[in-house]
């Protein structure tokens, strides 16, 4: 999928790092892939209709190809970056873990549907890049109508996931702590970098 730079300027330079970090890595929409449909009917079936949005809202990371749905061609070069670190941290943890373990890690433990710690704890890593990325680039104030603090704890209690954490107090406590490291590294005074000897 090739995007102009002038229109995505900080979407492409975030590519050419993945493209150097994830040589393999590559973008392909879900909108008329066989396999993305079959993953949609399985999730379907698995959750009982609560997963109704894969195709059409959700971005994967499956290996090392990012499949898209057709919203990705109307959000921004912001937005977009948002996401590709997101989806940059679960590239890493395939590479951490492997694809074996990591597809366990995600799937299986403790249960997989209602009480799925393992995937949990692997989109709480990704969703804190979210709101670090959030910050850098919109600020804070961007968080300060609780829109997206409130949709990270719908997909982790929801249907979406599969019920993975359905803890909505210890998930917010998750994104409370979370903000205060972000505010506090924020506010940290930076330290100077010591001279060479001799020097003032």
């Amino acid at each position: 999928m090739n995007d102009s730079s002038e229109r995505y300027p900080q979407t492409q330079l975030l590519l050419a790092d993945l493209a150097r970090e994830f040589p393999a890595f590559r973008i392909v929409p879900k909108r008329g892939n066989h396999f993305s449909l079959a993953i949609d009917l399985a999730l379907k079936l698995i959750t009982l209709g609560a997963q109704r949005r894969y195709l059409t809202h959700y971005h994967t990371v499956i290996g090392y190809t990012l499949y898209v749905p057709p919203v990705w061609e109307t959000m921004s070069d912001v937005a977009r970056v948002i996401l590709l670190r997101h989806e940059r941290v679960h590239l890493r943890q395939r590479r951490r873990y492997g694809f074996l373990l990591f597809a366990f890690l995600y799937l299986v433990p403790l249960l997989p549907l209602g009480l799925a710690y393992g995937r949990a704890r692997l989109e709480w890593e990704a969703y804190q890049e979210t709101l670090r990325a959030t910050v850098e680039l919109r600020g804070f104030g961007a968080l300060a109508d609780g829109q997206l603090q409130d949709e990270i704890v719908r997909r982790f209690v929801g249907g979406d996931y599969g019920w993975m954490w359905p803890f909505p107090r210890r998930i917010r406590a998750w994104i409370d702590q979370w903000l205060q490291e972000l505010q506090r590294a924020e506010t940290r005074p930076l330290t100077a970098e010591p001279g060479p000897a001799g020097s003032p």
